[in-house]
C-alpha cells in the first residue's frame, strides 16, 4: 500500500484559517438571527417608564449619574400568545401621528386591548366601565407634565380601541408621551415584550 501524502504546512494553515472564518460567519449569522427573531437589546433613553425603567439621568451640575437601563426584549413570545394588559411592550413608532419620526422605538405598558373602551377618571384607568386595579400604576395616572393636550381616554372622553390597535401608558404618567396624546399602537408595530434589565448589574431584574 502506498503511503498517504503528507499535507504541507501551508495547506494545513489554510485549512485552519478557512475553518475559523466559517465559524465566525456562522456565529455572526446566528447572532443576527437571534437579534432579528428571538432576543434584542434596547437602551432606555428617557424617564417615561420610571421607576420601572430608568432613562439617562443627570445631577444638578449636569453630570451623568445614570446611563439608562439596558433591557432585553423577547421578540417571539407574541407569535404564541396575545399581548396582555400590563405587559411592557416595545413598538415601532413608524406611521403613528404625533410622534417624532426620528424616534424609532418606544417602550410603554399595555393598558387597553383591541375592541375595549378606555377612560381615565380621577387618576384611575377604567376599561369597559370597570376600574383596573392591577398593576398599581393604573391607579396613579397623572397629567402634571407639559406634554400638550391629552385627547384620548381622558375623563368624560372615553375612546374605543380599534380591532387592530392597543392603548399604552408610561409608568411615569406625568412625563410620558403615550396613547393619551397620540392615540393607538397598531398591532403590526409591536416588536416584543420587555423581558429583563441586564445592565447595570445593580438594576438586574425580571420585568413585570
Amino acid at each position: 500500500m502506498s503511503k498517504a501524502k503528507r499535507r504541507s504546512p501551508n495547506i494545513r494553515k489554510k485549512g485552519v484559517v478557512r475553518e475559523n472564518v466559517e465559524a465566525i460567519i456562522w456565529a455572526v449569522a446566528l447572532a443576527l438571527l437571534i437579534r432579528t427573531f428571538v432576543i434584542e437589546p434596547y437602551k432606555i433613553p428617557t424617564g417615561s417608564m420610571k421607576p420601572t425603567l430608568l432613562g439617562v439621568e443627570y445631577d444638578d451640575n449636569g453630570k451623568k449619574i445614570h446611563g439608562g437601563d439596558k433591557i432585553l426584549a423577547n421578540k417571539f413570545i407574541y407569535y404564541f400568545q396575545k399581548p396582555q394588559r400590563g405587559d411592557i411592550i416595545i413598538f415601532r413608532t413608524k406611521g403613528i401621528k404625533g410622534i417624532d419620526p426620528k424616534k424609532k422605538d418606544f417602550v410603554k405598558r399595555l393598558a387597553g386591548l383591541p375592541g375595549e373602551t378606555v377612560e381615565i377618571k380621577y387618576g384611575h384607568l377604567y376599561v369597559n366601565g370597570e376600574k383596573i386595579t392591577e398593576p398599581q400604576i393604573f391607579q396613579e395616572i397623572r397629567y402634571e407634565g407639559n406634554l400638550g393636550s391629552a385627547d384620548f381616554g381622558t375623563t368624560g372622553n372615553p375612546v374605543k380601541i380599534p380591532e387592530n390597535g392597543y392603548f399604552v401608558l408610561g409608568d411615569n404618567s406625568s412625563n410620558s408621551n403615550d396613547s393619551r396624546y397620540w392615540g393607538f399602537v397598531p398591532k403590526k408595530n409591536v416588536k416584543g415584550k420587555a423581558l429583563l434589565i441586564y445592565w447595570p448589574p445593580s438594576r438586574w431584574r425580571i420585568l413585570k
